[in-house]
């Protein structure tokens, strides 16, 4: 005898205005029922009808991955935010191994200064120049050398007429 099916309302008559409550309470139905379909081999009918929110386990191997029970954000308690950085480092520490290095920080730090320092420098001086400082230092580029290029005006253009 197959279980019977329960009349459904038709999706005009649910957009009404007067049946807005009756709509979702059809909806939440539908949606409970198709959450019952996906889980229902994990979910049997004792849990379903039962009033208790408690799931006893056999094993323990459910909790091998959960974090510590014990949190603190923002400073609240510093002696446990240091145990927990502590554990951290810890097991980063475990995951990832030294790697040697092949060109020692001596090495790099000559390389950074030989290459990047003088452009870096030059640079931020660039930043907090004035015009002023700017003016100047044109002028004095001008005086300074010989060959160095004149501004350029606007020339008249030739008549090739002549």
């Amino acid at each position: 005898m197959p279980a019977k099916s329960k009349p459904r309302l038709s999706r005009g008559v649910l957009d009404m205005k007067f049946m807005q409550r009756t709509k979702v309470k059809v909806e939440k139905e539908a949606d409970d029922e198709q959450s019952r379909a996906l889980y229902s081999h994990e979910i049997n009918q004792k849990m379903l009808n039962s009033t208790s929110n408690f799931v006893l386990e056999s094993s323990y191997s459910i909790c091998a991955g959960l974090i510590d029970g014990r949190l603190s954000f923002r400073g609240m308690n510093p002696e446990l935010e240091l145990l927990m950085e502590q554990e951290l480092a810890e097991k980063q520490g475990n995951t990832r191994p030294e790697q040697p290095k092949e060109v020692s920080d001596q090495d790099m730090v000559k390389a950074f200064y030989a290459n990047k320092a003088p452009t870096v420098t030059g640079s931020m001086s660039k930043k907090f120049n004035t015009k002023k400082d700017f003016k100047r230092k044109q002028v004095g580029e001008d005086s300074g050398n010989p060959h160095a290029k004149k501004r350029q005006h606007f020339k008249k253009p030739r008549s090739d007429d002549d």
